[in-house]
Parts: C-alpha cells; sequence; structure tokens
C-alpha cells in the first residue's frame, strides 16, 4: 500500500498582483493635487512677503514712513522750483497735483523693476529649500513692493486733495489701467534684468545710465501733445510716456490723451517678462550656485 504523507502538499503562494502607483499630488493635473500646489505657492509667497516686510521696513525708524516721505518730498521740490517760472501747470492749476499724476507711476515702474530685478539675491538662501522656487522669490518682490507704492500713492493723492481743498472728477478706469500698465512693465523689465545682471557683471551700470534719461523722457514735466511733432513721434515709442498720460487722463477730465496705447505697453511688458522666466528656469540654479 502507498505510504500514506501526514502533511499534504500545500498549495503553491498566489501570485502577487501589482499593483499600480499613484501618480505624486504635485504631478497629478486638476483637482486636489492642483488646489494643494496652488495653495503651497501661496503660503510661500506670502511667508517671502512678510520676511522682506520685517527686513526692509521693520528695522528701519519710521518704517513705511520713509516710503511716503521720498514722493511727496520730490514732487514738493518739482512743483516749487517750475512754480518760480511757471504761472501754472500744463494742466490744471495745482503744481503738486500734475507732477503727482506723472511721477508716481514712473516710481511705481521704476522701484518695481528694481525690487524685482534684486529677487534672486535678496531670497538666495531661502531658495535652497525644495519649497521655494524663483518664480516665488519674484512673485513675493513684486506684490509686496507694488502693494506698498500703491498705498504709499494713495496716500499722497489723498493729502494733496485734502491740503489744496481739490475737489476732481475722477475716473477711476483710466487710473487703475495706467496702474496696471506701471506694474505690469515693472514686473517684465525686472524679471530680464534678474538674469541679465546675474550673467553680465556690468549690467546694472548699464541699466542705470540707460535710466537715467527716462526720468526727462517719459512725460513728468510735460505733456506729449504739446510737443513739436518729430519729437512726439519719437517719445510715442516710451512706454512710460503711455503710462503717465493715461494716468493723467484718469485725473483730468479735460485731457483725452488720444495717443495712449494700453496694447502697446502691455506688449512691452510681456515679451521681457516671457524671456527673462525662461532663462530663469534654464539658469537659475547655476546662477544661485556661482
Amino acid at each position: 500500500m502507498p505510504r500514506m504523507l501526514s502533511n499534504p502538499p500545500s498549495a503553491p503562494p498566489p501570485t502577487p498582483q501589482r499593483v499600480p502607483l499613484r501618480a505624486p499630488l504635485r504631478a497629478r493635473g486638476g483637482g486636489f493635487g492642483d488646489a494643494l500646489g496652488a495653495g503651497r505657492t501661496l503660503r510661500t509667497v506670502v511667508a517671502l512677503m512678510l520676511r522682506e516686510m520685517a527686513a526692509t521696513y521693520g528695522r528701519t525708524p519710521g518704517g513705511y514712513l520713509w516710503a511716503v516721505v521720498e514722493p511727496v518730498g520730490t514732487i514738493a521740490i518739482l512743483s516749487f522750483v517750475f512754480s518760480m517760472f511757471l504761472h501754472r501747470p500744463a494742466l490744471g492749476s495745482n503744481f503738486p497735483l500734475f507732477y503727482a499724476t506723472a511721477y508716481l507711476p514712473f516710481a511705481l515702474y521704476a522701484q518695481l523693476s528694481q525690487k524685482t530685478a534684486q529677487a534672486l539675491v535678496y531670497s538666495k538662501p531661502l531658495l535652497a529649500y525644495p519649497a521655494v522656487t524663483f518664480v516665488d522669490a519674484l512673485l513675493a518682490r513684486f506684490l509686496l513692493n507694488a502693494l506698498t507704492l500703491i498705498g504709499v500713492g494713495i496716500v499722497v493723492i489723498v493729502g494733496i486733495h485734502a491740503l489744496y481743498g481739490l475737489r476732481a472728477a475722477l475716473d477711476w478706469p483710466a487710473i487703475l489701467l495706467a496702474t496696471l500698465m506701471a506694474a505690469a512693465l515693472g514686473l517684465g523689465i525686472g524679471t530680464l534684468t534678474c538674469y541679465l545682471r546675474a550673467v553680465l557683471p556690468f549690467w546694472d551700470t548699464v541699466w542705470a545710465v540707460a535710466n537715467r534719461p527716462l526720468f526727462l523722457m517719459s512725460g513728468v514735466f510735460f505733456l506729449l501733445d504739446s510737443l513739436p511733432l518729430p519729437a512726439r513721434g519719437l517719445l510715442w515709442w516710451n512706454p512710460l510716456i503711455h503710462i503717465t498720460g493715461e494716468m493723467r487722463r484718469g485725473f483730468y477730465p479735460s485731457y483725452s490723451a488720444a495717443y495712449v496705447s494700453p496694447a502697446y505697453v502691455f506688449a512691452v511688458a510681456l515679451i521681457p517678462l516671457a524671456f527673462g522666466l525662461l532663462l530663469l528656469k534654464r539658469a537659475h540654479r547655476d546662477i544661485l550656485n556661482d
């Protein structure tokens, strides 16, 4: 008789089924992953803004007061000097308002482009963390300084109206459009300059020299309409002329500023912004490691 096995052979173990791995949250498009990624970006940008706010304004006696003193002093000097030679400004009868409506948007562009250009250097220690990207650094510097400068501009304009008892019929869409054009131009130029100043050591000097004539050629002291035709055609290509003209149109109902082209200004802003982001995406790690 065949011998009976005390322990019958067990069945072979089942073949393990391959379970598909889930894609990481940041790699999956749409839904919760996108919302989580946007939330992380927002928190990072806000944290960078708070850090710069404390470093820039929290350590200086007076803090935000100095941000108001600078434009007020510049506008006061311009008003005093030109009132000595002119009976009245080119628009209206108030010298501070005339110069403020052009100087403030010019300063918004100039300071935003400068602050944005320094974003990588300013946030370099934090960019070593994977959660912080170069776009976060650019956005944080741009947003904080844009909000600060816009707030300063509101304080200055309200102060001029209160001090001189002005009653103006404001065109808010024109004022908002001029502000957006100045901010967009500052962001675009600043982003491209952020790359150029990192790869070209002499770029800061070149850019400083190139920017000096802009203050004289951007309509702070004059109206484009009042210039001879050849000069008018040449200065039309300066996007800042469109910004100051649109801002003044918002404060002076009688001023049409027909030469203003918002499409041209936004195109001039978006082209360097696109090139700057593309170049920084490829080279920002090399820039940070230098």
